[in-house]
């Protein structure tokens, strides 16, 4: 089976382009270059992704060949979840972010985001066998809201998307074991933030277990802290993820054509 997306039989609807579609390409866009910006890349794999509001479930997804800091607002490509381009495109689609990313925002009526990582300490906790250690600052934000996922090889399989939903169980941090971090959100900054913290919990549980022993975290400490946290508030997703748009902006805004 082609890691390629087959959609050649299914005509493009060219459905125009709408203002609250415009703003999601190029907040996606910025995305994909924030990513860069952090290192989280791995040559043209690995996929963000964001619904397009309207009645349709409609989604905005990297075109497969193109680095990050290749992606820009206009040559994103909207697909509906059955894979069809709703326009003309030149880049195919990689049929594992399709199965993954369609899975969630066909099946959870909030994930308007979903972003997915192979960084190199976020894949190897998903390695260790007890996994994410609830042991940091980070992963103590995070206690009890993250599920994990059964290595089942290239995620190319539809059937899949069943036992992945399941995985999850509502929540929205996953741990794909073996291979990766993913996350989904309500919004994208929402998907961000917690992304970015699962991430940090993750770079933090590496260093520290490689100097010595962990110290345990009072069992008493984790409500408090998940209460308080950064992911669970959504001003302070958007005005984190408004600081990283900056930062790219500065760099280079020629994301946003």
């Amino acid at each position: 089976m082609s890691i390629y997306f087959d959609s050649a039989a299914r005509k493009p609807r060219d459905l125009p382009v709408s203002a609250a579609e415009r703003e999601a390409r190029v907040q996606l866009a910025a995305a994909y270059r924030v990513f860069d910006h952090l290192g989280w890349t791995e040559m043209i794999f690995n996929h963000i992704t964001l619904r397009v509001p309207g009645p349709e479930k409609l989604f905005l997804i990297n075109p497969f060949g193109l680095h990050y800091r290749e992606v820009t607002a206009s040559n994103l490509v909207l697909i509906d979840l059955d894979g069809a381009p709703v326009r003309e495109s030149a880049w195919p689609v990689n049929r594992a972010g399709f199965v993954i990313h369609s899975a969630i925002h066909g099946n959870l009526e909030n994930a308007h985001c979903v972003m997915h990582t192979h960084t190199t300490t976020g894949m190897a906790v998903a390695a260790l066998r007890d996994g994410l250690s609830p042991t940091n600052f980070y992963a103590a934000q995070l206690a009890g809201q993250v599920a994990y996922h059964e290595f089942e090889g290239i995620t190319v399989n539809p059937d899949e998307r069943a036992r992945l939903l399941e995985s999850l169980g509502g929540r929205r941090a996953l741990i794909l074991r073996n291979h990766g971090l993913l996350t989904w959100g309500p919004s994208l900054p929402e998907a961000f933030m917690l992304l970015w913290t699962l991430q940090r919990a993750c770079d933090v549980q590496i260093a520290s277990s490689a100097a010595g022993p962990l110290q345990p975290i009072r069992p008493e400490v984790f409500a408090q802290t998940v209460r308080e946290s950064g992911p669970g508030e959504k001003r302070t997703c958007d005005d984190v993820f408004a600081a990283m748009v900056r930062l790219v902006d500065a760099k280079d805004p020629g994301y946003r054509d």
